[in-house]
């Protein structure tokens, strides 16, 4: 993305209007955006989990792509603020019967929207429709083609938080397939700007990006090795579906060198955490005894999924200092 693409997601006061990717953050955007999640954990725990912030607002879920975690997570996380939720069916909508895209998003529009949750499998989509929404009404990306997870990135970041309290010391592995992944795009860059000095990616040659490197990662073709004293593991999914011609020569083979299992995670800290975006591939990249063991933060994960989606959809509408969580 050019520095035109990037920069619309800010207003002219520098606060964020849309949220499409890591890409052109601050540390301290992320930051902001790490402590208001943190103030809105305690709201899924109490007995009416809701708060007023964006009571009378319309919020609009279009998704492009089949998702149930993410679709989920910002579905609740409406609810949780009090918007009024319009979940668009793609799969019986006018685009199906050749409506454009852009068509369908004036017709949304005229229906008085606020917010826009975005996921397609093109990537710069959540742009375009940014580009061409009125004043006033936010973006939100929930995964653009191979491009970018914005949001998956924060919930990654308060997860680690949550366990690592100092991102200056930080090592970390990222596993398996980098080249596909929007999630180890979007985690790769929160990760740089939050100036973390042992970034490490892992896999199959034919599944890293040619030239990662230039971001400052080390790259290992040996798990065992890039294991060695990392205080945080995220495991990534074969992104099969993105996958063109002979990556892997079996998803056996790649389990028994790529797959996280009790003994290869006995190479990295006593401590570690391990993560994964899931959908899970139990058997595939992770081994159930590790998805399930005592240092899985999966879970955790997608229990912050909600409060950082919370957080993100109050900051693009200006409900923050307004409305102070009671």
């Amino acid at each position: 993305m050019n520095k035109e693409s990037t920069s619309i997601q800010f207003n002219s006061q520098g606060r964020l209007q849309h949220f499409l990717t890591i890409e052109g953050l601050h540390k301290s955007h992320i930051l902001e955006i790490l402590d208001l999640a943190t103030s809105f954990l305690t709201v899924g725990k109490r007995e009416v989990k809701k708060v007023p912030l964006l009571r009378g607002k319309t919020v609009v879920s279009l998704f492009f792509e089949a998702s149930t975690r993410t679709r989920t997570s910002f579905e609740l996380a409406a609810k949780r603020l009090s918007a009024d939720l319009l979940n668009i069916p793609v799969g019986a909508s006018s685009t199906q019967k050749g409506e454009s895209l852009l068509d369908t998003l004036k017709t949304l529009q005229a229906m008085h929207s606020d917010m826009f949750i975005v996921r397609h499998p093109g990537s710069g989509a959540s742009h375009f429709i940014a580009q061409h929404v009125v004043p006033g009404v936010a973006v939100i990306n929930a995964g653009d083609g191979r491009h970018a997870h914005p949001t998956q990135a924060i919930l990654d970041l308060l997860t680690i938080r949550q366990h690592k309290k100092d991102f200056s010391t930080l090592s970390m592995a990222i596993v398996g397939d980098v080249l596909h992944s929007r999630v180890a795009r979007s985690i790769l860059q929160a990760l740089r700007i939050l100036e973390v000095p042992h970034i490490r990616v892992v896999g199959p040659r034919t599944l890293i990006p040619k030239g990662i490197e230039e971001w400052g990662v080390h790259v290992y073709d040996s798990l065992e090795e890039g294991l060695v004293d990392v205080d945080v593991i995220m495991m990534l999914r074969l992104q099969k579906e993105r996958m063109q011609g002979g990556f892997l020569p079996s998803e056996h083979e790649y389990y028994r060198h790529y797959g996280l299992t009790a003994e290869k995670l006995s190479c990295a800290k006593p401590d570690v955490i391990v993560m994964h975006p899931g959908p899970i591939n139990r058997g595939v990249e992770i081994a159930s005894e590790v998805a399930d063991g005592p240092h899985s933060v999966i879970l955790q994960q997608v229990s912050n999924g909600i409060a950082v989606r919370m957080a993100i959809m109050a900051m693009v509408l200006g409900r923050v200092a307004e409305a102070p969580i009671p």
